[in-house]
């Protein structure tokens, strides 16, 4: 029985490995097309662009999101801004209200029906060919709408362009963590947009062509994640999607382990049951990398985490009984023992070499989603508090996001 577990271990090892390295290769490939640009960029033409922002309950947030919109280096007049209040129970409505002056801004109220309702409200209303959601939570660089636009400009068959989504200042271990993760999210990103394997449309500010809509029909509620199910919509459909890598996007996350919990069971859920949605395109040629690569490496992912998590409890008992025992046999005996280094009794099995391989890959994601992000290079104290903090918590709202689907409950937005 040891030995099959033990074979179960070395697969999901193996697996992990392959991906990072699948990763490092595509970025190897394809670095001289990764451009960072930090002066202005002039298009041949300016298509006029909607971008809506949905509110619930984003008094705090929603002023500087709006101002960050207003402040685009995109002409204006090709610019129109829908500020939609979600039957906000808070002042949201009362801010949003103040921008009514704006030529470009027009703001609407309705009845709470999520998200996804906001999105469908917006492109029911829209007049222009491209369209764009920006959460209430998050803040826009001047230059990120240009640079995604020069996209579709460069490609009449880009169909969707997702930003760099980074964290806004972080005051915590917490929010440091997320840092390191969203660092890693923009070289991910950046290497699935190469392989065409793009799995989410990120809510903040990813801009569409109106036909990706008029051909496949609005946003669905997609398990509270609109934005993931819209990506594997349009990849079944064979839509391209591009990732602009230096159209950055500052979003505000949990700063509580709480809300961070909250937060990720909802992806874990939405991806899950997403995927089962979409599971006709599972390892189907046709589908390309997203069906080949981007779902089997994320599906993997999640059973090696909750195996491996199973692993060190079983370990944990295992030691804890010994222990019980050998109280109950001698007693309690405490011994003070200094190891002493001896280069023989370094284990040197491959297990141990895939392990450095793969944290020194994920270390490196970080360290170059950083560079895309901030343009330096250098470790952080926050690429350390990742390790820990999501080996910890990860498997918490994974297990819980099957335990809901088993049972058919939907994890609440909040």
């Amino acid at each position: 029985m040891a030995s099959f577990t033990d074979s179960i271990f070395y697969v999901f090892i193996f697996l992990s490995t392959y991906a990072q390295v699948f990763f490092f290769v595509t970025y190897l490939e394809n670095r001289k097309k990764i451009v960072i640009r930090t002066g202005d960029i002039k298009l041949t033409s300016y298509p006029a662009v909607t971008v809506t922002v949905p509110c619930w309950n984003e008094e705090k947030t929603i002023e500087k999101t709006v101002r960050s919109i207003l402040e685009l280096n995109y002409p204006k007049d090709k610019l129109t801004i829908f500020l939609v209040d979600d039957g906000s129970t808070d002042g949201t409505w009362d801010v949003i209200r103040k921008f009514a002056n704006h030529a470009n801004v027009k703001v609407f109220r309705k009845p709470n029906g999520g998200k996804y309702t906001v999105l469908n409200f917006g492109l029911e209303h829209m007049t222009t060919d491209f369209f764009a959601c920006l959460d209430a939570d998050s803040f826009v660089h001047p230059e990120a709408l240009v640079r995604s636009m020069s996209y579709f400009e460069k490609d009449p068959a880009t169909m969707a362009v997702a930003p760099s989504v980074t964290v806004y200042k972080p005051k915590n271990i917490i929010q440091n963590a997320q840092e390191a993760e969203y660092h890693m999210g923009v070289y991910l990103k950046k290497m699935l947009g190469f392989l065409g394997a793009i799995h989410v449309t990120p809510g903040p500010f990813t801009i569409f062509r109106k036909c990706v809509f008029t051909d496949l029909g609005p946003y669905r509620h997609g398990h509270n994640t609109e934005d993931m199910e819209i990506a594997y919509r349009m990849q079944k459909n064979h839509y391209k999607i591009e990732h602009c890598n230096d159209a950055y996007v500052y979003t505000n996350t949990p700063n509580t382990v709480r809300t961070l919990y909250k937060q990720r069971l909802r992806w874990i859920y939405g991806f899950i049951n997403n995927t089962i949605d979409y599971k006709d395109v599972l390892f189907r040629k046709r589908y390309g990398n997203f069906a080949l690569f981007t779902l089997p490496t994320i599906i993997v992912s999640i059973f090696s985490v909750g195996y491996i998590f199973g692993k060190i409890v079983e370990r944990f008992v295992m030691y804890a009984y010994h222990k019980i025992i050998q109280f109950k046999t001698v007693g309690f005996e405490f011994r003070l023992h200094v190891p002493t280094l001896d280069l023989f009794y370094i284990n040197i099995q491959s297990i141990i070499f895939l392990s450095i391989v793969i944290y020194s890959l994920v270390l490196f994601s970080m360290l170059f989603g950083r560079k895309m992000s901030e343009g330096k290079w250098g470790f952080s104290w926050h690429m350390f508090y990742f390790f820990p903090i999501f080996s910890m918590l990860a498997p918490l709202w994974l297990f819980k996001a099957v335990y809901n689907t088993v049972l058919a409950k939907r994890p609440a937005w909040r």
